[in-house]
C-alpha cells in the first residue's frame, strides 16, 4: 500500500527546479518527486558486460571527436582575465 508523505522546508531552488522537471516530462510535482527519488534510491542493475560496453563506446566517440588536453585547457581559460 502506498505510503503518504509531506515534505517541508523544500529550499525555494530545489522546489523550483522540481517544478520545472514536472512541467518539462509533463508530470505532477509529486510524480516527478517519486521518479527522482526512485532514480537515487532505488538503482538499476546493470550488468558489468553492458557497463563496460557503454564506457568503450563513449571512448570511441571522443576518440573520434579528437579531443586533446590542451584543446580542453583553452576552453577551460576561455572567457577569463
Amino acid at each position: 500500500m502506498p505510503t503518504t508523505l509531506t515534505l517541508k522546508n523544500i529550499p525555494d531552488e530545489v522546489y523550483e527546479r522540481l517544478k520545472l522537471a514536472a512541467q518539462t516530462h509533463r508530470r505532477s510535482l509529486n510524480s516527478e518527486a517519486i521518479v527522482c527519488l526512485e532514480a537515487v534510491l532505488v538503482p538499476t542493475k546493470v550488468a558489468p558486460s553492458e557497463r563496460l560496453a557503454r564506457a568503450r563506446e563513449l571512448r570511441a566517440g571522443l576518440a573520434a571527436s579528437k579531443f586533446r588536453a590542451k584543446d580542453i585547457d583553452a576552453a577551460k581559460r576561455q572567457g577569463r582575465p
